[in-house]
């Protein structure tokens, strides 16, 4: 089945200097890449991307992380959108579990993440969960044109493209807050 997924190289993998590294294991996949920008991340960005955690208490610590707050003031991220058969399996293997210390040594997480004294997970890498959570991110990361490829269904908006189905009410976690914090 053919899925879509965006992964982004955090403040902490960009910090380390893995970008091409991530890239060129995601290269060697016969998933194919339709979407690459260089981005800052904003709070409310931020708090749309990671909505889903909003109750955990850890949440106000994961926004400074993925804006670059804890990074040393690396403020930017990469973002990419994939697509492919089985993606999400394939880019989840490569990425390797959420905790550095849990993941497989041979994932970029296992190679390259780690758990700070203050137990933060710097764990390079953010890989879409499942697809439905990958059209939704990728939706909120791109804009149609920056897409190579037809992925989602798209409508002529005010001289510009617009998603037809917007980011936030399709996902797996439950409903769209009205409000994020």
């Amino acid at each position: 089945m053919k899925e879509c997924i965006l992964l982004i190289v955090k403040p902490d993998g960009m910090v380390k200097g893995l970008a091409g590294h991530v890239l060129r294991r995601f290269e060697e996949t016969d998933l194919r890449l339709v979407g690459a920008r260089l981005a800052k991340v904003t709070r409310e960005l931020a708090s749309t991307h990671y909505h889903h955690l909003r109750e955990k208490p850890f949440f106000e610590e994961l926004i400074r992380f993925i804006m670059g707050e804890l990074n040393g003031g690396q403020d930017t991220v990469l973002a990419f959108a994939y697509t492919g058969e089985d993606a999400v399996r394939k880019a989840r293997a490569i990425a390797g579990a959420t905790n550095p210390e849990e993941a497989d040594y041979r994932s970029i997480r296992g190679s390259f993440g780690r758990v700070t004294t203050k137990g933060v997970f710097e764990n390079v890498v953010h890989v879409s969960s499942d697809s439905i959570e990958g059209e939704r991110e990728i939706k909120l990361w791109f804009r149609p044109e920056e897409i190579t490829a037809d992925l989602f269904p798209s409508v002529a908006a005010d001289g510009r493209r617009e998603w037809a189905e917007p980011a936030g009410p399709k996902t797996r976690t439950g409903p769209w807050p009205s409000e994020t914090p």
